[in-house]
């Protein structure tokens, strides 16, 4: 069975359309709902959200499935993605819920399932889940219907656990940082962690409103929070995206140090400490061809998983490594988080620069990437150009011109028709003339 609601991340859409409505969030919490009430036992279900303007209608006809098929749900309210699977393995909920479409803007949403263990969903989960759609809901009874409660504290149980990640008997006295929430999730955690642990704050995109989530703020566009380090001579800046599963490293210039930079430099560390489990760190096929070489270089292994930070997770259970992640951010520890958390990330990062007392400039830039493009092109509804002999004959012949200096990865994107066409070349020229060809053929069914 193929999988037609979930994508690679939980489902997503645009607010108000199918699959992003009331009702289908309606029919989503009771098939959920229903795959997950097994046993004699309460049943239930954490629910967080980001700060979009549709997480309270989406929300709302959650609360209403679940409770109809009888769980009951604890609402927790704005809270990072990681939180929501912290708190739905420390609670003893049956499955966690995150209303979020990451660090898409805020006419999108999306919904994200966490099992029992903090962990995504599996695929064969989602056929699951997905079947049961097809199916009429199994309604409680009048004496079993759930009722919902909304918990208080979720946010300081989160912010009391990231903290222990962070070294004991270090304290973060002297720095400076710029923290930019995207006005998203972690618009009060990030920022009062922080200081509690003793940095000077300046903040950035705390302010939202339900529509200026990831709006020229975050890790998708680091302008601001470059001016805000550049022009408070901060020492680092630090930015997530809207659900705060992903964080962008900025040093005291401005500079951008991507996920790839990011891995490099923990692995490193890691490494060197005897952290690093079987001496291996997975990142997904994204990733640059540089950090392969760096790790090679120091006896360290590059596992590549596909798209996807809970595909990098997958990998990382399957052979039991500890540190993962992808090149926009997502940086999974294992030995501290189920899924990909922007702010215990960066907690490593900082605990780096205090360690070592080097700038964040003489610690971002691990290894010299190759020249890599990204490019996305966008097709229309209900074509398939990945499908097409011309396409697939643009590719064959890019890989065969590249072959033993580059590599291409072309894929469909799994939250938006768009194919998403990436390419490493030490022949910047040739690596561009090859994307462009494949570029062409691939927007001929725009």
């Amino acid at each position: 069975m193929s999988r037609k609601l979930f994508g690679t991340d939980g489902v997503r859409g645009r607010a108000n359309d199918d699959p992003m409505t009331a009702e289908a969030a309606l029919r989503l919490g009771q098939a959920a709902g229903r795959f997950f009430t097994t046993g004699g036992h309460a049943h239930r279900v954490v629910i967080g959200k980001d700060t979009r303007r549709s997480g309270y209608m989406l929300e709302t006809a959650m609360i209403a499935g679940f409770t109809s098929v009888g769980m009951d749900v604890f609402l927790v309210g704005p809270i990072p993605t990681p939180a929501v699977g912290f708190l739905t393995r420390s609670m003893r909920a049956d499955l966690g819920v995150m209303i979020s479409a990451s660090h898409n803007p805020y006419q999108d949403n999306g919904i994200k399932f966490f099992g029992p263990d903090g962990f995504k969903l599996s695929d064969a989960a989602e056929e699951e889940i997905e079947a049961l759609l097809e199916q009429p809901p199994a309604l409680a009874a009048p004496e079993r219907i759930g009722r919902a409660t909304r918990i208080e504290d979720g946010r300081g149980r989160y912010m009391e656990f990231a903290k222990t990640t962070f070294p004991r008997g270090l304290r973060l006295d002297g720095l400076k940082v710029v923290i930019d929430c995207a006005n998203g999730a972690a618009y009060r955690t990030a920022p009062e962690v922080l200081w509690e642990l003793g940095a000077e704050v300046v903040k950035v995109g705390v302010a939202p409103n339900g529509f200026n989530i990831n709006d020229g703020c975050g890790s998708t566009d680091t302008t601001a929070a470059a001016a805000a380090v550049v022009s408070q001579g901060a020492d680092v800046g630090i930015c997530l995206d809207g659900d705060a599963d992903r964080v962008l490293i900025l040093d005291e210039t401005g500079a951008v140090a991507d996920g790839d930079q990011f891995m490099a430099l923990i692995a490193d560390r890691w490494a060197a400490e005897g952290r690093l489990a079987r001496g291996t760190l997975v990142a997904s096929v994204m990733s640059n061809l540089g950090l392969e070489r760096h790790l090679t270089g120091q006896g360290l292994r590059l596992l590549r998983a596909p798209v996807g930070d809970r595909y990098v997770v997958e990998a990382m259970r399957d052979g039991g490594y500890n540190l993962g992640g992808e090149q926009s951010g997502h940086i999974v520890m294992t030995d501290y988080v189920t899924t990909g958390d922007g702010l215990i990330a960066a907690l490593q990062f900082l605990s780096a620069m205090v360690e070592s007392g080097k700038r964040a400039s003489e610690i971002a830039r691990v290894f010299e990437p190759y020249p890599q493009v990204l490019r996305n092109v966008r097709y229309r509804k209900g074509a398939a150009p990945l499908d097409q002999a011309r396409v697939r004959e643009a590719i064959a012949e890019g890989e065969a011109r590249i072959a033993g200096r580059g590599r291409l990865v072309i894929r469909k994107s799994g939250t938006e028709p768009l194919v998403r066409i990436m390419g490493e070349c030490e022949d910047p020229a040739l690596l561009d003339d090859v994307l462009g060809h494949i570029e062409a053929e691939v927007a001929a069914f725009a």
